[in-house]
């Protein structure tokens, strides 16, 4: 049975080419075509059909008739001259040809030779990069470089022409589902099957795992030009590929029979016939003239996962995004301290042999693992730095491959280590079809480096993606829990809001709790992760890119705490960052990524993005331990609270909340109407809602707490206006707002101080430096879209509007998507100001004053103009500087404070201040607060 050959059959085959045409004359004319298949041979292509010969094209740029003298096509086009000719010259020529190619047939290399020299040019090189050239009697020295011939694969994953192909490829296979579906074959599981049967011949054919084009030849000579009989014969072809051959019919038609048995599930299963018409032969046909051993099987599973969506299908590649964030996981986890232990062991044969036995230890498992990205990526890095390894293990041993292993069973890294759980079948069957197609491309890499490496067929590795639901599968029935093991991936990204009613009651089993409060859907993964490795001796570790609302807010203590108190700690983080998924249409979602282990004595790693969530991280150095909210800190959780923990600061409640319908509001285009009535004009106050703070918009309502009865009678409009409140009020379904319709004067609730107060809205910007908040006096009704405190003598201003204050905000808050969410009890209740000495207090009050004085300077600017992050006034950023340097003084911080100061200095300040009897107050008890209260409290 024909199979691809290992580097050394090349090298030797080239040994032989070598001494048959060393003293050949090298005619153009006579010569050429003998020249090229014999090369060809080399690399195990003696077959016609794997290249097409004197094709006749069109040159662009004269419009004459030509012939390239060799083509395979997606792969390789070859140009021959005589002896000594010019090879730029004949590749210019050859570049001249590939424009009048069809898009699968475009070759990626252009291969020029005059029978004693050879010129290589990559046409997907990066800009600048040099053809690479020899000659006749270096091939032998140089079969490596030619070894795609062979359908060895690219030696550079993840790069810009894998991206590119993989796009390709997919829509190609798009292209072939849509006219599957189109046909009504229609059974989603055959459908599935079929498609995972067909990618893998297409790879095949080109990657050297048989014959090169042997399924072209297949489609090209065996089915009719209609398309009629294409069904049965797939069907009876992939029959085969499923048999051992011992068991096929010894009549076998010639061309079928030299089809390797494959098997390993992907070939077992019998299918319905699938009927196809000319335009879908035509269809298959230009996806084997594609060249599919130059995609990325992460990339394309991605992609392919996406076929059967039509809106998908229509946006292939649009969406795409690199494997980075996948390395953002798989690299602090164990990569990155797996190279640490090369490097550290590069001139030690002991040291290195250990290393790789360690590595044959590790266990992987991805209980959400979708298309397969996380593993593919793992297994691929993995077997590369394995491969480094063995390289090193030569080098200062001497040994040979042969004499490190022989099977599959010696590599210490084995796709039997690899294991996944998937909802889905059709993702499930593109997860197990790429990590085959990424074995053998890791395969081809060793053969190429050590001249031998273990055979991919038959297919009976991979028995390791279970299809079932995570969060209802017993993880230790999939793979044994252990010291080694390494769980990884990317759960669905739900919300508390968005999860179903089903996934929560999956939380609350798995969490084994009823009230999960503001847990996200994700969270469910940890708690398995617990579970799986719950005793103390298994070392494992987990990591999951999460929706970064699990490290803010209300949910932290709920899902850190679980986790600190089973003896984990957070192993490395990147902070909120966007995550694209590969998967076209997804939207852009807010992540965090999170590792956590039992290893106490090692430094933690933390990853920031400096304000640009789709930027490249920066890793912050000497860093000693993580909390929950992925701080350099104190491993506390901060729980919401009724009071404020810090004795300076006044309580935090929300404004004036009308429920009027609109009736006791005033909009400017009502303005003047109101004040013309000389009665209704005496009530009218200013009213400040979020937009009215923020951007300075006028607004106003009628503000009746003093009204005289009489008033109603004697103005239209206050009659009018109450009116419809009252009847609003009385149609509520909520019996509280009924009882007010008795009072349809008065705000339904009220908090309005008589004193100056500090006005904070409950959301801001990500973007602002500091949180937009301003003094008012109380004449100025205040809405409740707002918070308030009575702040006579500005000290709650100044607080508020610290570096340290929004850093806090930032790290405990919760989130709007990205934007800041205030809350009284979780942000403004916790903030940890340490108790304040008389100086202190006055320096922190005159700090807040310098800032209302700095905006005093451009009074026409709203505080969107003020706290613009591109624009804001030099006086401006001096003031907050000298309250920012009050602030942090009392916290024990002197100089430029960086914001990562500042967080160590409130989470110590924090955990001071709870532990202490005297100034640790009452937090929010963990019942379910009734809708009125949650109103009063935020």
């Amino acid at each position: 049975m024909p199979k691809s050959l290992s580097m050394n059959e090349i090298r030797t085959r080239a040994a032989q080419f070598i001494r048959e045409w060393q003293h050949e004359p090298g005619d153009e004319r006579q010569q050429a075509q003998s020249f090229v298949r014999d090369l060809l041979g080399v690399y195990g292509i003696t077959h016609t059909r794997a290249a097409f010969y004197e094709k006749r094209v069109k040159r662009s740029s004269t419009g004459a008739r030509g012939y390239i003298d060799a083509l395979i096509p997606g792969l390789a086009l070859i140009e021959m001259k005589s002896a000594g000719k010019d090879l730029l010259a004949a590749e210019k020529q050859a570049l001249d040809y590939i424009d009048d190619l069809p898009d699968p047939e475009i070759p990626r290399w252009v291969l020029t030779s005059d029978f004693q020299r050879f010129r290589l040019l990559d046409l997907r090189a990066e800009m600048g990069a040099s053809p690479v050239e020899f000659s006749l009697g270096e091939l032998r020295d140089n079969a490596e470089e030619l070894a795609f011939l062979a359908g060895y694969g690219e030696r550079t994953f993840g790069s810009k022409a894998q991206e590119a192909a993989s796009i390709k490829a997919a829509k190609l296979m798009a292209s072939l589902y849509e006219a599957l579906e189109g046909s009504g074959y229609d059974s989603d599981h055959e459908a599935s099957v079929f498609l995972v049967r067909t990618l893998f011949a297409l790879y095949a054919d080109d990657a050297g795992v048989w014959d090169r084009d042997l399924f072209l030849e297949f489609l090209e000579t065996r089915t009719a030009t209609d398309g009629s009989d294409l069904g049965p014969q797939l069907s009876l072809l992939y029959q085969v590929m499923g048999r051992d051959p011992s068991r096929r019919q010894s009549n076998l038609d010639e061309l079928i029979a030299r089809f390797p048995y494959v098997n390993g599930g992907v070939f077992g299963e019998p299918l319905s016939i699938p009927s196809f018409d000319a335009a879908m032969r035509s269809r298959l046909l230009e996806a084997a003239m594609f060249n599919w051993s130059a995609i990325s099987p992460a990339i394309f599973g991605s992609l392919f996962q996406a076929v059967k969506d039509k809106t998908a299908r229509r946006e292939l590649g649009e969406h795409y995004t690199t494997e980075t964030n996948i390395m953002k996981v798989i690299g602090p986890m164990f990569l990155d301290e797996l190279r640490q232990r090369f490097t550290d062991g590069f001139h030690d044969t002991k040291t290195l042999k250990k290393l790789r036995a360690d590595m044959g230890e590790m266990r992987f498992l991805d209980p959400a693992c979708g298309c397969g990205n996380f593993l593919v990526v793992g297994y691929r890095q993995m077997r590369a730095l394995d491969l480094e390894v063995l390289q090193r293990i030569q080098v200062l041993s001497g040994e040979t491959a042969r004499t490190m292993f022989f099977t599959e069973d010696h590599l210490s890294v084995r796709l039997s280590s690899f294991h996944g759980i998937e909802l889905e079948e059709w993702p499930a069957q593109i997860a197990a079809t790429a990590l085959h197609l990424v074995e053998h491309q890791a395969n081809q890499a060793m053969e190429l480096v050590l001249g031998d490496a273990p055979d991919l067929l038959p297919l009976d590795k991979i028995r390791s993606i279970h299809v079932g639901n995570a969060l209802r599968t017993e993880w230790a029935d999939v793979v044994e829990p252990s010291e080694h093991l390494y769980i990884m991936g990317n759960p669905p990204f739900l919300g508390h809001a968005t999860r179903s009613l089903e996934q929560a009651q999956e939380l609350r089993d798995v969490w084994r709790r009823d009230d999960i409060g503001r847990l996200d859907y994700v969270t469910g993964w940890y708690a398995k992760s617990l579970d799986l490795l719950g005793r103390p001796e298994y070392a494992g570790e987990f990591a999951f890119v999460s929706t970064n609302s699990i490290a803010q807010g209300e949910p932290v203590p709920a899902l850190f705490g679980p986790v600190f108190a089973a003896g984990w700690r957070v192993k490395f983080a990147h902070r909120t960052f966007a995550w694209t998924s590969e998967a076209p249409g997804a939207a852009a979602v807010h992540c965090s990524a999170i590792g956590f282990d039992r290893a106490t004595r090692k430094r933690a790693r933390l990853f920031d993005y400096s304000g640009n969530l789709r930027g490249e991280p920066v890793e912050i150095p000497v860093v000693e331990q993580l909390n929950g909210y992925l701080v350099d800190g104190p491993t506390v959780l901060v729980d919401q609270r009724r009071t404020p923990l810090a004795p300076a600061l006044p309580p935090m409640v929300f404004g004036n909340m009308a429920r009027d319908d609109g009736n006791l509001l005033i909009e400017p285009d009502d303005y003047d109407e109101v004040a013309a009535d000389p009665i209704a004009a005496k009530y009218i106050r200013p009213f400040v809602g979020a937009r009215q703070l923020i951007h300075n918009e006028p607004r106003w309502c009628l503000w009746l707490v003093d009204l005289n009865p009489s008033d109603i009678a004697r103005s239209p409009i206050l009659h009018r206006r109450l009116d419809a409140v009252r009847q609003f009020r009385a149609a509520s379904k909520a019996e509280s707002t009924r009882q007010m319709a008795d009072t349809p004067h008065l705000f339904g609730q009220r908090s309005q101080p008589d004193t100056p107060y500090v006005c904070v809205p409950r959301h801001a910007s990500e973007t602002r430096r500091f949180f937009p908040t301003a003094l008012y006096g109380p004449d100025v009704i205040c809405g409740d879209a707002n918070f308030k405190a009575d702040d006579p003598d500005g000290i709650a201003f100044a607080a508020i509007s610290s570096s340290a204050f929004i850093a806090w905000q930032r790290a405990v808050g919760g989130r709007i998507k990205s934007d800041l969410r205030f809350s009284n009890t979780l942000t403004w209740n916790t903030f940890p100001l340490p108790p304040l000495t008389d100086v202190q207090r006055d320096a922190i009050i005159a700090g807040g004053n310098a800032v209302l004085a700095a905006r005093a300077l451009h009074p026409e600017r709203s505080l969107a103009d003020h706290y613009n992050p591109l624009a804001m006034a030099p006086d401006l950023l001096r003031a907050h500087r000298e309250l920012d340097a009050a602030v942090d003084k009392a916290f024990g911080l002197h100089g430029a404070a960086t914001d990562n100061q500042r967080l160590r200095a409130l989470f110590a300040s924090y955990a001071k201040l709870t532990t202490s009897n005297e100034l640790a107050m009452p937090a929010m008890p963990p019942r379910r607060r009734s809708a009125r209260n949650a109103v009063a409290n935020g």
